[in-house]
């Protein structure tokens, strides 16, 4: 008896996490997420080079930024209107995305953990070499 109920709670609690992560795709998929601001994570310790650094970002890379996610877990990014694609999975419960290469290797892994996610706002943190951002982006339409 305590066994068929531990499964079902085993079994529902998959189901929740399925049913985030499918959420999570639906909001990202077939939209154009283009940047808008830098910014830095409000648990960041002060740090007068990494607010430097968020509006260097802000004002030139991430200027003409945007990020695609498609069918088949196709990821594009487009900086400067060169386009980069690879591979996303929506990880821990749709609270991380990875960004892999083209083929999937998560040698070359990015992750990113979403902070906001709505029908029109998405907002990631990403970490950079020495500091992490969160990038606001909101949907083209």
């Amino acid at each position: 008896m305590n066994l068929r109920i531990a499964l079902t709670v085993i079994s529902l609690a998959g189901l929740l996490v399925a049913c985030k992560s499918k959420k999570t795709n639906e909001l990202l998929m077939n939209k154009k997420w283009r940047v808008y601001d830098v910014q830095i994570p409000p648990e960041s310790p002060i740090s007068n080079t990494q607010y430097i650094q968020a509006e260097d970002l802000k004002r030139t890379y991430y200027k003409d930024a945007y990020y695609q996610f498609l069918d088949n877990n196709v990821f594009v990014a487009t900086i400067a209107g060169k386009a980069d694609t690879g591979k996303y999975y929506i990880l821990s419960n749709g609270a991380m995305i990875s960004v892999t290469a083209k083929n999937g290797d998560r040698r070359v892994e990015n992750l990113v953990t979403i902070t906001k996610l709505t029908e029109d706002n998405f907002d990631m943190k990403v970490t950079s070499t020495d500091f992490q951002f969160i990038l606001c982006t909101k949907r083209e339409k």
